[in-house]
Order: C-alpha cells, then structure tokens, then sequence
C-alpha cells in the first residue's frame, strides 16, 4: 500500500514543497499531508484508506458534498460534448443569467477561470472606468495572489503597501493602500485626504483567509458612502462567501441591515464552479462597457467559461436555489459551532465560533478577533494540537488557523454529532 509519507517524499522530488497551494504542505500545523484518492458526500479517503469527514470542501466549492448525482450527470454529458472550444457557447450564458438572477447589484458578468484572476480583473476593470490608479485592501483579506494585492500595511496609516512575496517590485504595489479590518478611523483619514485618488476599495465582507472573521456593519455602510461621496468603487471579493453563506451572497446578508446597500462590483469563484476552475466578475451594464471588446480594459481567457465547468457550475447552482436548501445548511453548520463551544466548555478551553450559511471559523480565544492582528495573537499552538487530534479520530479540518471551514448539504447530523465527540476528546489534550 502506498503510504501518505512515501507520497509526500516522492512529491517533493518534483513540486515545490510537495503541493501545488502552499496551505496543503502542513506547514502551519506539523505533520505529514494527506494525499486524497477519493471523495463521497461529505467523507474523503486518504492514500492509505482512511476515510475523513471532511470540513474544507475543497477550500469552499463542494456546498452540495463530493460527487452530487444532478452534478455529476451535467459534467458526464457536458464532457461527452468536447472539453474546451474557444468559442462561446449557450451554457456560458446561462450560468451568467442564474448568477444574475440571484444577486440584484450584477447586471452583467464576465466569466473567468480562477478567484485570482477574476480579483485581478475587477480591480483593473475599477481603475479603467475611475482613470485613477489607488486602491485600498485591508490587512488578512485575500484577494488571490495577483502582484498589485500580496500587501501588508506599512507601521503608518495607509503608507504604500510593501510586498509580502518576493518577486513582488515595491513599484508594483506602491498604489496599494493596506487599512486594518474593522477601523472605522482609518478609512475615514485615507479618503480624507487620498479619497480623490481611490479607484476602489476591495474587501472580503466574511474574511475567510484570518480564519472566519465580518466585516461590523458600519465598518461596511461606511466605505460605501465614502466610495459614493468621492467616485470610487466598492469590490466586494465574494470568491468565498458567495452562494456559500446564502444564495444571493455576503452582500445580500448587509443588504437586509444596510437599507439599500449593494457593492459596485463583486468576485465570484469557487462555489459557482461546484469543483472545477471557474470563477467571474460583475457589475452594473454601465461599468462593464469598460470591459473588452466594448471598452479599452483589456482580459482574456482561453479557457474562461469552459464547457465542462459552466456545466458543473449551473447544475450546482440549481441545485442550491431551491426552497429550503440555505435554512437547512445554516442550522447544520450552526449545530456544529455550538457543539465545538459545548465541548470547549466542558474542558475549561477559551473558544469562540461563529457561522454564516455554510461557512464557520472559530478560535482559541475568549472573544472572537475583529482584525488580523487579534487572530495572530489568538493560541496557535492549541489550534495545532486539536487540529491534528481531529485529525487523529478522522475530522479533516483546514491545516492552518487562518482558514475558514465548510460544511456541505451531504453532512448528516450524525456527522456533526461524530465531529463534536471527537472534539471532546481532542480537547483533553489539546
């Protein structure tokens, strides 16, 4: 039998490190990588036949478990049909049309192959329709891993971003203005005195890369007033959170606290391709016209809106519309959280979680973190130890405290209820 281990050495001679994403190395958590051979509903197997219940879902896009039947026939047929065309085709368009007909702020989109590159379009789509070249991002939102977005802030308030990869020139991204999440003071004092110069602000509105952690509602009503009142645009990067914590999105959970809120443009991905790379951008027909070949804002894609994944993407989105599915997911995915704070409590562990949809986080902290720096401060080391004695009673938790994790339509109650048995074990010695 081929062994994780023997996998992880012979992966080594010929990928980086191993893994082809850096977070699947183990890296943050110690350890040895599962190598996955297959998946069903909400359980993956390993290489050497143990089976997980499965918290990441492949980072966000599995909502309806691994290998649905309604999605599996659309990819089979669609794959029967041809792989890749290069010439449009009528699905693509009916995935636009299902994208739209669920978020009101998008009126058109453009299809794309990756969460980073539909975040790199619609940050140049934002400076070719505005003329002008800032943008701002806030610390522990990602954005994909564009050049213009690997920031962190500088010690002052909004100085020009210096890269957090190398290969990054600070030319590149010195028109990056990096805010902490959550500060209210920071974003008033940049468009204060730069608001002129902003061609948008882009922020993850349920950051899901410093583990799970919301944008407060004024924090969110406030950038759309300023972006308004000085003519810049408000992206909301919904790679993760849209159509995973409710079907019209992120946007549509303020829209219900903001009257009348709605993001300028927004970045759509995982979820919208159901498991295959896909992913689009969109805003109103207005700004789109920007947008080649109407407009001088040149992207492109080979394979953007490719036949087998727009079928993959479409049968999950029907799926996903129909009445009822979002209640049942979000009290699955509210049950797990109370019973990972039950179990926390038992053991005298500080704790917090929170949950939207089917996306939870949680810490090992008495209170749940606003920014970045809170989550770097929050106990890394017990998360280390409870993430690999989860994994240790079959839980496949996210390798890293910064991640977010997903629960699936598949995930039974007996699945929760296996997940927080484990948990109280792990605790002990966690």
């Amino acid at each position: 039998m081929t062994t994780n281990q023997a996998l992880f050495e012979r992966a080594q001679r010929v990928i980086p490190g191993g893994v082809n994403s850096p977070v699947r190395a183990f890296r943050a958590v110690g350890g040895t990588p599962r190598f996955i051979a297959r998946a069903h509903g909400a359980y993956m197997w390993d290489a050497e036949g143990t089976r997980f219940i499965d918290y990441i879902g492949s980072w966000g896009p599995m909502i309806l478990g691994h290998g649905h039947p309604a999605v599996l026939e659309a990819v089979q047929k669609a794959a029967l049909d041809g792989f890749s065309f290069g010439a449009p085709t009528e699905r693509e368009v009916e995935l636009a049309e299902e994208i739209i007909k669920h978020v009101p702020s998008v009126e058109q989109v453009r299809l794309v192959s990756s969460g980073t590159e539909a975040g790199m379009s619609a940050i140049r789509l934002a400076r070719g329709a505005t003329g002008r070249s800032k943008i701002v991002k806030f610390e522990g939102c990602y954005h994909g891993h564009a050049d213009a977005l690997l920031v962190k802030a500088g010690s002052g308030l909004a100085t020009f971003g210096h890269p957090t990869s190398a290969g990054v020139p600070p030319e590149v991204v010195q028109h990056t203005l990096v805010l902490e999440y959550n500060n209210l003071a920071q974003i008033e004092e940049v468009f204060a005195t730069q608001g002129h110069e902003i061609a948008c602000v882009m922020i993850e509105p349920i950051a899901g890369n410093m583990n799970f952690v919301r944008a407060q509602v004024p924090f969110v009503q406030r950038i759309g007033e300023l972006c308004t009142q000085h003519g810049a645009l408000f992206v909301f990067d919904e790679v993760m959170t849209g159509f995973r914590v409710a079907l019209g999105g992120a946007q549509s959970v303020y829209a219900k606290l903001i009257p009348g809120f709605k993001p300028d443009i927004s970045v759509f991905g995982k979820v919208i391709g159901g498991g295959m790379p896909l992913a689009a951008f969109g805003t109103s027909r207005k700004i789109m016209q920007h947008l080649a070949p109407l407009g001088p804002v040149y992207q492109a894609g080979t394979l953007s809106g490719n036949p087998v994944a727009t079928a993959c993407g479409l049968a999950t989105l029907k799926e996903i519309a129909k009445p009822g599915f979002y209640e049942a997911l979000g009290a699955k995915t509210q049950s797990l959280v109370a019973g990972l704070s039950a179990a926390a409590k038992a053991a005298g562990v500080p704790f917090a979680g929170d949950s939207e949809g089917g996306m939870f986080g949680f810490f090992f902290a008495s209170e749940l973190p606003q920014n970045y720096n809170v989550v770097m401060a929050t106990d890394k080391e017990r998360f280390n130890r409870f993430f690999h004695g989860m994994l240790d009673r079959g839980v496949y938790l996210a390798p890293a405290l910064y991640e977010a994790g997903f629960v699936s339509a598949a995930h039974s109650a007996d699945d929760i209820a296996a997940t927080v048995a484990a948990a109280r074990e792990a605790l002990r010695s966690a």
